[in-house]
Order: C-alpha cells, then sequence, then structure tokens
C-alpha cells in the first residue's frame, strides 16, 4: 500500500471515534443522546434539503463538507455543550490542538484543505460558513422541540441563552430563524424554557 493510501485510510479510521463521542442533545422520540457522527451527518442532510432558505447563493457542497468535518476535532477536544460558559472559555484552545494532530494523519496537500475548510467554518465570514453554522444551530434545536424541549429543561436553560446562541442563524438564512423564533416562541410559553 503506498504512503498516500496509507494515511488516508488512517484518517477514514481515525474519524470513527466521532461516533464514540455524546453529545447533550437527544434523539428524536426522546431516545438516546446522539452522538457527534450523527449530528454532522444530520445537518449535511438538512442543508441540502433547506438549502433554498440560504440568504445568500451557496456552494452546498462546501457547506456539506462543513457540516460533515466540523466537529471532528471533538475526538481529542470532546463535546462543548453549547450551553456551558465554563467550557466555552476553553474549547478553542482544545480545539485547535485537536484540529493539528487529528488532520495531520492526512497527507499534507489534504490536512491543508481540511484546515482550512474548518477554520472558514470557525471564522463564521463566508456564505457557506454561515449557513453550515446556521444548520449547527438548527439541528439539535429541531430535535429538542421533537423531544417536547427536554433538553433545555434538564439544563435549566433560559430563552435569553438560547436567543443568544440563535440570533446567528439569522446570519445564514432569515427565514430559518423566523421558524427557531416561532419553536423557541411555543417553548417559553409551555415553560420549557424559563425567561
Amino acid at each position: 500500500m503506498d504512503e498516500r493510501i496509507r494515511k488516508q485510510l488512517a484518517f477514514a479510521l481515525e474519524i470513527d471515534k466521532e461516533k464514540s463521542i455524546f453529545r447533550q442533545t437527544h434523539l428524536s422520540g426522546h431516545g438516546r443522546n446522539e452522538n457527534d457522527a450523527e449530528h454532522a451527518w444530520h445537518m449535511s442532510i438538512m442543508a441540502y434539503l433547506l438549502r433554498e432558505y440560504a440568504n445568500e447563493e451557496v456552494d452546498i457542497a462546501k457547506v456539506m463538507i462543513m457540516c460533515l468535518i466540523h466537529d471532528i476535532v471533538e475526538i481529542d477536544a470532546g463535546d462543548t455543550y453549547a450551553y456551558d460558559t465554563e467550557a466555552l472559555q476553553s474549547q478553542k484552545e482544545r480545539e485547535e490542538a485537536a484540529k493539528e494532530r487529528i488532520y495531520s494523519i492526512l497527507p499534507e496537500d489534504q490536512k491543508a484543505e481540511m484546515i482550512a475548510l474548518f477554520d472558514e467554518f470557525e471564522a463564521y465570514e463566508t456564505p457557506e460558513s454561515k449557513f453550515a453554522h446556521a444548520m449547527d444551530n438548527l439541528q439539535p434545536l429541531v430535535l429538542n422541540n421533537a423531544n417536547d424541549g427536554g433538553d433545555w429543561r434538564e439544563h435549566e436553560v433560559t430563552s435569553k441563552t438560547v436567543y443568544g446562541r440563535q440570533k446567528l442563524t439569522a446570519l445564514g438564512s432569515e427565514k430559518l430563524f423566523e421558524v427557531t423564533d416561532e419553536i423557541i416562541q411555543e417553548h417559553i410559553r409551555k415553560g420549557n424554557l424559563k425567561e
């Protein structure tokens, strides 16, 4: 086996570990916690299906790849719950170290490509990264809504905190933020989100 294929297959095996990183969000139907790989797959499909609602025209293949790779770093860094203020303080540092180790398994050209895509996603500046982030926000919200706000109740999340995260959805899709707002308002009325 030549060195390039060996590195590519080693990376493919390494990212299998993403299936073992569990998130705070539960599967619909009050199922178990979802894992990072399921989250990435789900939001990639959602991006494809909902692409017509992007604020700007996007390269949907690029958006989908961003969705698929954005949490690979959590193999080393662990999942950081969106509303855990303490863990959020060290998230960037942990993810930077993970990014370097994990993507270094690849051949240099593919390492550079993957790091560039990850960094573009994190920078939140291009139409693709903004829409990918909208999916990253919307996907767990949709699952939490399907579970009648259970994850919000369990963690005693406030509507202000959810809006703080979800307001960035509008940068990728005004239309999807309208849907998000409707869902949040419904859960405030139900008492699942405290004001």
